[in-house]
């Protein structure tokens, strides 16, 4: 990562754990200071300590993006220092079932944080970063946006939100040289995953998935991880010919199918 364009501080959303820590210890060692925010405190303070024996400059905000509050929370820490990099690392779903039977409180939370947050973070830090003709921002998403399935209709419908909303940021901030990258995540091994009594053996490394975000900033508008199998899901999910067969054959499989998805996906791909 070039620190002169994208630096000095970097801004990670989501940022204690899983990928959003992938992001911040590879920051951390290219030079950028950090801004972490996440919703839990503890992981929050551990990773920091973490980073901090390494020589980081480090932040650390505990805010719910749920809450129409959090960008301005999250300003109180960043109006002061430059932030050249958003990642924005957020919005994994833990709740399945069908959209007018679950609670408005959880649907509205999946909005919120996917779509409301993700604009609202975009807008404020983006414009910092065209004023300086400078910077980039790394919005992550998921394939299950680009195809509605069912117990995860709020969860899907706003990950195709992010894709196609990226998708045009990208393009009205390449005349200002900010970058914009919707990074395209499959099945990745992440704590919130392994909570979730997901089987995470078979799935990819956040690492892997940080790694090729950071390459991969400047070749927007989207990056599809290149886990086995994802590029032909995507393929297969942007047929535009009978929608009704496509949802009703690639849904998301049920939690404790998962790994074994995966599984086949790969193979299919040629990855074993």
């Amino acid at each position: 990562m070039d620190l002169k364009k994208y630096g000095p501080w970097a801004l990670v959303i989501g940022g204690s754990e899983g990928v959003g820590a992938a992001f911040a210890r590879k920051l951390a060692a290219g030079g950028f200071k950090l801004v972490l925010m996440a919703r839990k405190p503890a992981p929050l303070e551990e990773l920091a300590a973490e980073l901090r024996a390494g020589g980081a400059e480090v932040r650390v905000l505990s805010a719910d993006l749920a809450k129409s509050n959090a960008l301005e929370k999250v300003r109180a820490v960043t109006d002061d220092v430059e932030i050249g990099l958003l990642v924005y690392n957020a919005g994994a779903n833990n709740t399945r079932g069908n959209f007018v039977e679950l609670p408005a409180e959880v649907t509205d939370s999946v909005i919120a944080i996917n779509v409301l947050g993700q604009a609202a973070f975009a807008r404020h830090y983006g414009a910092l970063m065209c004023e300086r003709r400078r910077g980039g921002m790394i919005l992550t998403g998921s394939l299950g946006g680009y195809l509605g399935s069912p117990t995860l209709a709020a969860y899907t419908g706003a990950k195709a939100f992010s894709r196609i909303f990226t998708e045009a940021l990208w393009a009205e901030c390449a005349a200002f040289n900010v970058d914009v990258l919707h990074l395209n995540i499959g099945f990745t091994a992440t704590p919130a995953m392994a909570r979730l009594g997901i089987d995470i053996s078979v799935a990819e490394e956040p690492a892997n998935v940080a790694q090729e975000g950071l390459d991969n900033i400047a070749n927007g508008p989207i990056w599809i991880v290149s886990t086995k199998g994802n590029m032909e899901r995507v393929r297969n999910l942007s047929v535009a010919d009978d929608r009704a067969a496509l949802v009703r054959a690639f849904a998301i499989p049920p939690r404790a199918d998962m790994a074994k998805h995966q599984t086949l996906q790969k193979e299919r791909a040629g990855g074993g």
